[in-house]
């Protein structure tokens, strides 16, 4: 599937798949940053803060090449939809065009420290439903990148993904992904139509428990945090 065609469908259901994002090699790269202590500005152990079992790391500026790229490269598009969905829900505010200019707003608001994270899981390890928002300033969409390989490096951990419907039970999703697989999906909620026009659906994240192995993630966060 093509960044484009990821969209679209991303765009009416509020996440997509874009299949073979970065090649295994990039993959296994970015995996191998995970001991690299001088690329990362703060270290979380999600069982002390009650946010699941595992661990992840914030990068610091300058980001690795690779995330930078990859991060430009999709903000792009993803601003489109994220355009497409204020004016759906009839809000003012447009995302500029280019990721630089939003990241400038970001930090004339006082969100300054860089998103993008290397996610580690082992045996036993999980990651409750959650929303990454850091600030007032939020970019409505986001990405995580599958680094290893499902039935070679890990079994289970599988990206799950909750929309909690006004009125209605919550519909729960599991979005299988194979290494060098990115899943987006909204931040915080997206819009729906309804008999009445449109209206916003809230959405939650997480990953369910690892089974065997070591599993890595690239998460792309759009916004900077306060």
């Amino acid at each position: 599937m093509t960044l484009s065609l990821a969209t679209d469908s991303l765009a009416s259901r509020g996440f997509a798949v874009a299949k073979g994002l970065i090649d295994p090699d990039a993959c296994r790269a970015l995996a191998a940053l995970w001991p690299e202590k001088a690329a990362f500005r703060k270290h979380i152990v999600m069982q002390r803060h009650g946010y699941g079992q595992g661990e992840y790391q914030y990068f610091t500026y300058p980001l690795p090449t690779a995330v930078e790229r990859l991060r430009q490269a999709l903000y792009p598009e993803l601003a489109r939809v994220a355009n497409l969905w204020n004016e759906q829900l009839g809000r003012e505010r447009r995302f500029p065009p280019t990721l630089e200019r939003w990241l400038q707003e970001c930090h004339k608001a006082g969100q300054t420290r860089p998103t993008p994270l290397l996610l580690k899981y082992g045996a036993g390890d999980y990651n409750c439903l959650h929303r990454d928002l850091y600030g007032e300033m939020v970019f409505p969409l986001q990405a995580t990148v599958l680094l290893s390989e499902p039935g070679r490096d890990f079994d289970g951990g599988e990206f799950m993904l909750v929309e909690q419907r006004p009125r209605q039970q919550s519909v729960g999703e599991v979005v299988s992904l194979k290494q060098g697989d990115a899943v987006l999906f909204a931040v915080n909620e997206f819009p729906a139509r309804g008999t009445r026009g449109w209206h916003r659906r809230a959405m939650r994240h997480g990953v369910s428990r690892l089974h065997r192995g070591e599993r890595f993630t690239l998460g792309l966060i759009f916004h900077d945090a306060a």
